[in-house]
């Protein structure tokens, strides 16, 4: 953990602080808007599996589009924007618009483990990350984002054993690895994702 934790550091007096601190101050106005909300939910419909810089182009571009138009036309747009998945993510996000309504309720309550909870049994095509994802991207601070990116990082590392499947146990047990190193380097679960992927990525992104 300590190497890890020296290269966080280092991170920490770079410009990367500046480009993380100001993606954290975004996340949190995301939550202002009903429609940014679900935009992010829609948003991580599409990154599951998915390359989510890929995803940010196609929100960037048809993010309008998501509550509005026809689960046939949706389909072709995510077709033509070069989504792997484009029937399946049309088909997901067409039915996550039946629960907006409620899914607004639930984050105003601002128990993040609940949202989790909640999301991850009702959106139909997400997960623990997915929902822990989605979470992160409208603000909450507490929740890891458990992807392969950051079990290869924590694996090389030698704070976590490669796990044969990311079941809801085993998700819980390296988000609470990834809590001690928050707790040793002082961050939220939230910040910390974001230098983990640009220690694993060289990038930062959402």
């Amino acid at each position: 953990m300590e190497k890890l934790i020296v290269k966080i550091g280092y991170l920490k007096g770079e410009e990367v602080e500046d480009v993380i601190n100001k993606r954290m101050k975004e996340f949190l106005l995301v939550r202002e808007s009903d429609d940014d909300i679900f935009g992010e939910l829609c948003f991580c419909l599409l990154t599951a599996n998915f390359q989510a810089a890929k995803s940010i182009k196609i929100q960037e571009e048809f993010g309008h589009l998501f509550e509005s138009e026809s689960e046939e036309e949706l389909a072709k747009v995510l077709k033509s924007a070069g989504h792997r998945f484009w029937p399946q993510r049309a088909e997901r996000i067409v039915l996550a618009r039946k629960i907006k309504d409620e899914l607004l309720k639930v984050v105003k309550s601002g128990d993040e483990f609940f949202i989790r909870e909640w999301v991850v049994e009702n959106v139909k095509g997400i997960g623990m990350k997915e929902a822990s994802h989605f979470l992160r991207n409208i603000g909450f601070k507490n929740v890891a984002i458990v992807d392969f990116h950051i079990v290869d990082l924590l694996v090389s590392e030698g704070l976590v054993e490669r796990p044969k499947s990311l079941n809801k146990k085993k998700y819980l047990e390296i988000e609470e690895t990834l809590k001690g190193l928050g707790y040793k380097v002082q961050m939220s679960l939230a910040e910390l994702d974001l230098y983990l992927w640009y220690i694993e990525t060289g990038s930062v992104l959402k």
